[in-house]
């Protein structure tokens, strides 16, 4: 290992720029004659728009226009199109009934788009909107998934009979049936995974710049995925691709929330076109709550069956999925075809039955947020675990233990279709009972109790479908789009390498990353590299960065064009040495004649390339080369979390003690940047656990957590010293790199690992559960009622 190639501690080249305020985010952009835009959204969750008058506004001073669902249908502006639909059990296409930039006709959350003021000045914009007064016929609203389904609730959409979006299952229902049939146990939970809104430090933000021909445009968008966003775009405004350039400068944060198609994105590219102006928006912090997509928000009920020896027979899940009042880019897909297929977890369920129903309600899309789809799976397993364990006296590690995929099963083909190439669950598990010492636990549960406190310890084994992910696999299920990865190298005349990819860094360290795979493929030293991504005008095909496929795929990607270079180099190494190519070796940075002394660095032969003084017949000049990868099956990164926390049994408060994580991704890049992604999305898995709740009122639709006043995200001081580690035994067998993704591990273990602590903890005073978040108020109340 290099001091800064893979596998090293290698500092983030990005950051002393970042810190320095050198950043350079699309709010910082100030383009000249750039107009601001503020947007008009419904103050109702379900109403018919009777009209929308903005003569006032219009009127105001510095005002250029104001623009509504009318003007945009006149332009001929399609509707918002989601990229992943899927299809129901029978077969019958999902309802996706129409969503507009601007509203036409009725709107169907707090917080839809339904005009957009353009002015002079981002106060004079703000103002105006104020002004704009839309005559709405307020509609009942339903905000529950399940209320939504009930005969009597509102229709939100006409082509969408009783609120539902579709109807998905996967798994064998017959085996299921039969397995139940003859369990000695059967174990049964009913769960909510509750709804979270995302809160990166950065809103959201667009600046559109028309060009002069009147029929292109540059986006500037503080989003994870340009490419798609290219593509969206351009076919709701019904114009070339290549007439769209989308670009993400510097972005503050995305937890996949980020990654989707939002109807600001939409509304000022077509109005820039239409005014022949540059525009300008950034979201404040309150609208973001109102006009960000939202996650998880399920609802479930699972039962596991189980022999007298506590082996895993059969599960059966049904979950309710709140979507949302539209269709979002993936909101279909993550809580269907991405929960199910990880419902099988790490354990030897011989026959799962999973049935999935998405359900429209009167509040914002749901869609990614960190993890996306795994956390919830996660949590319906892990939950179903402890309980049974309880049930059947039996140790809930023990329980684990004999259900566990081993390691000698790899590749193991699970029933739902899945098959996961590599991995040793049981070893993770040992390892992670083994640092928190859970052998030890129950002499510092006694102590605590002494102390008059309640001590708990928690358990969460999971693995994921990181490197999202097969393009076949995909559209197979419905995709409306290819999953691959772009990169293209290209080396100059002074050894310097700079590479474009279709990924996108947001705070990933892929500056650093990806730089270290170059390091090691190329012997260059991390100085000499600069990586580029976020601009589908300098990378021409491309997915983007969520679901940790970042190095996975497009590090993959990147290898693979690295690889082409050195061909090439050898090729034109062999002509400068006067050797058979055959003979020429790579390694260090430099070509080598085996056996002997004569060599070239890769510096001389990237000058010689570039110079094209002395070229192999028929080699064209320069050093570059491009590839892509579209990886063959999902790498399946897992791990095994352990909680340790303590309850004040007078106010319900909660202090986590201790958390311990052991996770498998693979190939590490970057032992610290991975670290950093683990704790981050820790941090994130325990907000969801013990703090996080998107609340809307059930009668009237309004957003009730709609500021960090009622929505709280977990401080510094509310965590503990994070002990994490990696294990690498086991390198995805599928990619060139053998990675696995990190950056949504934490999110997806914390949620389970802190429930089954509290409820441990909980345990001994006849408290078996509470939803999420934990709050000091609940725990309060279940322990008044138990």
């Amino acid at each position: 290992m290099s001091a800064e190639g893979i596998g090293a501690r290698a500092v983030r080249v990005e950051d002393r720029r970042l810190l320095l305020g050198a950043g350079r985010f699309v709010g910082d952009l100030a383009p000249a004659g750039a107009l601001s835009c503020a947007f008009v959204r419904s103050p109702h969750a379900h109403a018919r728009i009777r009209a929308v008058d903005a003569s006032r506004a219009a009127g105001a001073t510095g005002v250029v226009a104001v623009l509504t669902g009318a003007e945009m249908a006149a332009d001929g502006v399609g509707p918002m199109r989601c990229l992943w639909p899927i299809r129901n059990a029978d077969g019958t296409p999902m309802a996706e009934p129409p969503r507009y930039a601007l509203a036409r006709e009725r709107v169907r959350h707090v917080g839809e788009p339904v005009a957009l003021v353009v002015a002079e000045t981002p106060a004079a914009a703000a103002d105006a909107a104020e002004l704009v007064e839309a005559d709405y016929e307020p509609l009942d609203p339903v905000t529950d998934a399940r209320a939504a389904l009930a005969t009597d609730a509102p229709a939100l959409h006409e082509d969408a009979s009783g609120n539902v979006c579709f109807r998905f299952a996967r798994g064998d229902a017959a085996a299921v049936a039969e397995a139940f049939a003859r369990a000695r146990h059967v174990t049964r939970v009913e769960l909510v995974n509750n709804r979270l809104i995302g809160c990166a430090i950065e809103p959201r933000a667009l600046v559109a710049l028309p060009e002069a021909d009147g029929r292109s445009l540059t986006l500037y968008a503080a989003t994870q995925v340009p490419h798609h966003i290219r593509r969206l775009v351009a076919e709701e405004l019904g114009m070339p691709e290549g007439a769209l350039r989308v670009v993400a400068p510097d972005v503050g944060g995305g937890f996949g929330y980020k990654g989707k198609h939002y109807p600001e994105e939409t509304a000022l590219a077509w109005a820039a076109l239409r005014l022949r102006r540059p525009l300008k928006w950034v979201a404040g912090r309150t609208e973001s709550f109102a006009a960000d997509n939202q996650g998880r928000d399920h609802a479930t009920t699972a039962e596991l069956a189980l022999d007298a020896d506590g082996s895993f027979l059969a599960l059966r899940v049904a979950t309710v999925a709140n979507v949302g009042a539209y269709v979002s880019t993936f909101g279909a897909a993550i809580p269907s075809a991405i929960y199910s297929s990880l419902l099988a977890g790490v354990y030897r369920t011989p026959a799962i039955r999973v049935e999935v129903t998405g359900v429209f309600t009167n509040t914002l899309p749901t869609d990614a947020y960190r993890g996306a789809g795994r956390p919830e799976a996660c949590y319906v397993l892990e939950r179903l675990a402890d309980r049974a364990a309880r049930e059947l006296g039996m140790d809930r590690a023990e329980l684990r233990r004999r259900n566990l995929v081993p390691a000698d099963a790899m590749p193991y083909a699970t029933p739902l279709g899945p098959t996961y190439d590599s991995g040793d669950f049981p070893q993770l598990l040992e390892t992670a009972l083994a640092r928190a010492d859970y052998a030890g636990f129950e002499a510092r549960r006694a102590r605590a109790r002494k102390a008059g406190r309640l001590r708990g310890i928690g358990i969460a084994c999971f693995v994921e479908s990181s490197g999202v992910a097969p393009s076949r696999l995909a559209g197979a299920m419905g995709a409306r789009a290819g999953f691959f990865e772009s990169a293209e190298v290209r080396v100059d005349s002074a050894g310097g390498v700079q590479a474009f990819l279709g990924t996108h860094n947001h705070g990933q360290g892929h500056e650093t990353t990806l730089a270290q795979i170059l390091a090691t493929r190329l012997g260059v030293p991390l100085a000499q590299v600069r990586i580029v991504e976020g601009d589908t005008g300098a990378v021409p095909y491309g997915t983007g960065t969520f679901g940790s496929r970042t190095i996975a795929v497009g590090g993959s990607a990147l290898w693979r064009a690295a690889d082409k270079i050195v061909s090439k180099g050898r090729r034109l190494a062999a002509h400068l040495l006067e050797a058979a190519e055959a003979d020429v070796t790579f390694a260090d940075g430099a070509f080598a004649v085996a056996g002997t002394d004569r060599r070239l660095a890769f510096l001389e032969v990237a000058r010689a390339a570039n110079y094209a003084h002395d070229l192999p017949a028929g080699m064209e000049p320069g050093l570059d080369a491009s590839a892509s990868y579209d990886p063959s099956s999902f790498a399946f990164s897992n791990g095994a979390h352990v909680c340790e926390l303590e309850i004040d049994p007078e106010s319900g408060a909660i202090a986590l003690v201790g958390y311990w994580a052991v996770d498998d991704v693979g190939t590490v890049i970057n032992p610290m940047v991975v670290e950093g992604q683990v704790h981050g999305g820790l941090a994130q898995g325990i907000g969801q656990a013990l703090l996080e709740r998107c609340a809307y009122d059930a009668e009237s639709g309004q957003l009730l957590s709609g500021s960090f006043l009622d929505y709280a995200i977990p401080r510094a001081d509310e965590l503990p010293a994070f002990a994490t580690e990696t294990d690498q035994r086991h390198p995805c067998t599928h990619n060139p790199l053998g990675a696995k993704g990190c950056g949504e591990s934490g999110a997806i273990g914390a949620p389970a690992a802190v429930a089954s602590a509290a409820l441990d903890a909980l345990a001994p005073l006849g408290v078996d559960d509470i939803e999420l978040p934990i709050t000091p108020e609940r725990v309060w109340r279940a322990l008044g009622g138990a």
